[in-house]
């Protein structure tokens, strides 16, 4: 099996109160003169305290369209992953050259070359580095990217692998538009980055990280509009269906049960749920649907206050603090969980 080396996030330099950050998208995205109550509301109820963002405030104004807010991403996002991926290879007691192949997904920006080309030269990595660029994952990227970490080195145990995510979520935040999913995206998601360091089964890792068993993608039907981007001038616009808490009590539930089962286990035997958080209904409804004990997501939810939703980045973030603050009874078995656009559900049972 793989063992998870080390788990490190990383958090963009300008950290606000989700207040402040309200006033900016008024001035930003609301005509002039126009009642924002509608706002303020969306905004309490995304239970947010405060986000880091990639820019100052009053920079945001300023991006007068995608060429402008895609090159600030290039740049903040080879910074901030740059020290991911380092402080992650740090604490696994490992260096870049001792990397054998390089995974990064994102969501809220483009680059060619890739994010990961630009790193590989920078951190030190061998030329002979594999790298796997993944996008459009969204939030599942970060458990999709664990699942494809671990396929890869299933067939080459003597490797050593790291996934790095960015999101740069501030950047994707679009200017006059008032539509109650951008105003909605506006409230909940935050800009942040995580890197983890994983080893094959014939690669000993000076750690006691957790191991990951095996994973499961599901794509729900007739959902490509449940989540997503329209793809516009200005960049990234958001698709965002209030109908996603239904998608996820409608599958969840047999999907977790039915992945479990195939182990021999049952939600009761799960001694830590790593879950995203998509925002409020979302975890209500993933709480209701597996039936979870109230504190069962209080990881989760504790995140959401602090920074936000940072797309894929957030359940990596979730992961290490667990592993750092309430790590699991040893040889318990864990349940890592995402969704994302497709619609779909990535699922990675490990054991601690």
């Amino acid at each position: 099996m793989t063992r998870i080396a080390a788990v490190h996030g990383a958090l963009a330099p300008h950290r606000h109160t989700q207040s402040e950050i309200t006033d900016m998208v008024a001035s930003t995205c609301l005509p002039e003169g126009a009642d924002r109550r509608v706002l303020d509301r969306l905004h309490r109820s995304a239970k947010v305290g405060s986000r880091h963002m990639t820019l100052p405030l009053e920079r945001y104004g300023e991006l007068d369209g995608f060429g402008s807010s895609n090159d600030v991403f290039i740049a903040a996002a080879t910074d901030l992953g740059a020290r991911a991926v380092r402080d992650a290879l740090h604490a696994a007691r490992l260096s870049a050259a001792d990397v054998d192949l390089l995974i990064f997904t994102s969501v809220t920006g483009i680059a060619t070359p890739s994010i990961d080309a630009r790193l590989a030269g920078r951190l030190g990595m061998r030329p002979d580095v594999k790298r796997l660029p993944l996008f459009g994952l969204g939030c599942a990227g970060g458990a999709s990217g664990l699942a494809r970490m671990h396929d890869y080195l299933l067939g080459r145990p003597g490797h050593v692998a790291v996934l790095l995510s960015v999101e740069l979520c501030s950047l994707t935040f679009q200017r006059d538009d008032a539509s109650m999913a951008n105003l909605v995206a506006t409230g909940l998601f935050g800009d942040g980055a995580a890197a983890v360091v994983a080893c094959g089964a014939d690669r000993p890792a000076d750690t006691d990280g957790p191991m990951i068993v095996d994973t499961r993608s599901h794509l729900y039907p007739d959902t490509g509009r449940v989540m997503g981007w329209d793809i516009r001038n200005s960049g990234f616009q958001v698709v965002l269906d209030p109908q996603v808490p239904d998608v996820v009590r409608r599958y969840l539930g047999d999907d977790v049960e039915g992945f479990l089962g195939d182990h021999g286990l049952k939600p009761k035997d799960v001694t830590a749920w790593v879950c995203h958080p998509g925002g409020p209904k979302v975890l209500q409804a993933v709480t209701e649907t597996l039936d979870l004990p109230d504190a069962a997501l209080d990881m989760t939810w504790r995140h959401l206050a602090d920074v936000g939703n940072l797309s894929s980045s957030s359940v990596l973030h979730v992961l290490r603090d667990t592993l750092a603050e309430r790590r699991p009874p040893p040889g318990t078995p864990g349940v890592l969980l995402a969704m994302g656009p497709g619609f779909a559900c990535e699922l990675v049972l490990l054991r601690w």
